[in-house]
């Protein structure tokens, strides 16, 4: 379905105003990315030509590095949403493409995982209309603040809410939350911390550790896994997921508490068996059969026959 957009560009102003002021409080910054990333406060380093958007914990911009000429105005032949802010390489025509959120999405490991996943699921659905780069992380973009090293524009002014950026999207693929999302992106997050939380719920039980021990397994798994990634998480990412995931079992599970779960399981479990089978043993009985007899066609031990005949 074809969606309108502005003919031609916005002027910059509160779109950038509010990029600005969504800047991280320390953010990663440089002016040259083969010389690595410093961290400095928001006022000194937005004067950097490369900057992270997004905090630690939200997400505010979801952001796509398109490695082609004519990156900056493409997006529109390949009917994907106009992005709120484009900042392209003048020498060679590759930009960083920006969509602005209305609400951020909370992406911390203690978010709740059906908003995050749908964010991921966006995410990967607008990478793969815009052939963006997959091995893109996103914690660093060029500054759409400085002009004067890139080529600014805003093509869409309002900010989006998922449901806008789902309009334009065919989301079909990401829909059954027991498959895996691609391994880019925030798909990345949400695969780590799902494979990463399975695997923690079986293996506590494994001699119930101390927390220490505990949380230096965790981390261990969960540095095996972003490693299988093609463009593995950043590891500070991995060791906050590694935190969440080990001091949520390491809190909520123990042996009584298992014991107490495989009991109400095995309880339940009794309960339909003997709501499926109770009424062949009555008749059974009714017909004269002996307890022997009725346990050699249904199963059930003569003992919960017995308990069973006495309570009906």
């Amino acid at each position: 379905m074809a969606h309108p957009w502005p003919a031609c560009q916005e002027q910059p102003g509160t779109t950038f105003d509010l990029f600005r002021d969504r800047l991280p409080r320390a953010p990663y910054h440089t002016d040259e990315l083969s010389e690595g990333l410093r961290i400095a406060y928001r006022h000194q380093a937005e004067a950097s030509r490369y900057i992270q958007p997004n905090g630690p914990t939200h997400r505010y911009w979801l952001v796509y590095d398109v490695d082609r000429s004519g990156a900056a105005l493409d997006w529109s032949d390949r009917n994907a949403p106009p992005p709120s802010i484009v900042a392209t390489n003048p020498a060679n025509g590759h930009a960083h493409l920006l969509y602005g959120l209305q609400v951020a999405v909370r992406t911390a490991p203690d978010a709740k995982s059906g908003p995050l996943r749908y964010l991921a699921a966006v995410d990967c659905a607008l990478r793969e209309v815009l052939e963006a780069d997959p091995g893109y992380s996103g914690l660093i973009c060029k500054n759409p603040l400085r002009s004067d090293a890139w080529r600014v524009a805003s093509w869409e002014p309002r900010l989006y809410e998922l449901g806008d950026l789902d309009s334009w999207l065919d989301l079909s693929a990401y829909s059954d939350r027991r498959r895996r999302l691609p391994d880019y992106g925030l798909g990345r997050n949400c695969n780590l911390f799902e494979s990463l939380r399975r695997w923690a719920y079986r293996a506590i039980r494994q001699g119930w550790p101390d927390y220490r021990r505990w949380l230096e397994a965790v981390h261990q798994r969960a540095r095996g896994y972003n490693a299988q990634f093609p463009e593995p998480l950043p590891a500070n990412e991995v060791r906050h997921t590694s935190v969440s995931v080990a001091k949520w079992t390491h809190q909520h599970m123990s042996p009584a508490g298992f014991s107490a779960a495989q009991s109400a399981r095995g309880a339940r479990k009794g309960a339909k068996r003997r709501e499926a089978l109770l009424p062949l043993v009555l008749e059974l009985a009714q017909e004269g059969r002996t307890q022997r007899e009725i346990e050699s066609v249904t199963g059930v031990p003569q003992k919960t026959i017995s308990r069973w005949l006495s309570r009906a």
